[in-house]
């Protein structure tokens, strides 16, 4: 990560920049909580924006797809994105529309795709990734297999250029609003995991410990 003395200009929002973030320990819980990001780039003179899974490890994130994917095959030419990543915690309720807003934490990162070819390193980035998604599965399912391996394209960014931006709190009403008898205040937001559901061929298989352990 950068130090905020030596911050390019395009990470430093044109609003708000006080609610700006650059070390780790802001970014880093972010990306760790969020399964999805979207990365942005241009090819061809064309737009492109697409979501997809990925986890951190270390200082960088990692993603996966089909060796046959257009999306992974233009990215892993090394050209510049945007990748974006938010957390939504709460509506904003002010006295005036003009005034409401959103409670959020987010991150912008610019770079370029890295493609892993080394063996080790990318069947590590498919357990971290499964176990980000299901935390501790990764040694409980069948193994997978080189022909999986094969099939699929690792990328890795660094987070060289990760910019955090965070908004808390109540609402921000104008000083001559604030007298009027109009609620205001926040409407939380929460994500989170239910209670697992088996499948037709999983009705008689009991839920294993690192499915049951966790608290939904």
């Amino acid at each position: 990560m950068m130090k905020a003395t030596n911050i390019p200009a395009h990470l430093i929002p044109s609003r708000s920049a006080k609610r700006a973030h650059f070390d780790p320990e802001t970014v880093y819980p972010i990306l760790d909580e969020a399964i999805v990001c979207t990365i942005s780039y241009a090819a061809d003179n064309q737009p492109f924006s697409i979501p997809t899974a990925f986890v951190r490890y270390e200082d960088k994130i990692y993603i996966h797809g089909s060796v046959g994917s257009h999306f992974m095959r233009e990215l892993e030419k090394g050209m510049p994105v945007c990748i974006t990543i938010t957390l939504m915690d709460a509506i904003v309720v002010a006295k005036s529309a003009f005034s409401h807003s959103v409670n959020y934490r987010s991150v912008v990162i610019f770079g370029r795709a890295e493609k892993i070819e080394d063996a080790a390193e990318k069947m590590s980035a498919f357990e971290w990734l499964t176990n980000k998604f299901v935390p501790d599965s990764w040694n409980y399912l069948r193994p997978v297999t080189d022909k999986e391996v094969q099939k699929t394209t690792v990328l890795a960014f660094k987070l060289d250029e990760a910019s955090a931006k965070i908004r808390t709190g109540m609402p921000n009403d104008e000083e001559h609003d604030k007298p009027l008898p109009i609620w205001s205040g926040i409407i939380p937001l929460e994500t989170k995991k239910l209670a697992p559901l088996p499948d037709e061929l999983s009705q008689h298989i009991p839920l294993p410990a690192h499915l049951s352990k966790n608290t939904f």
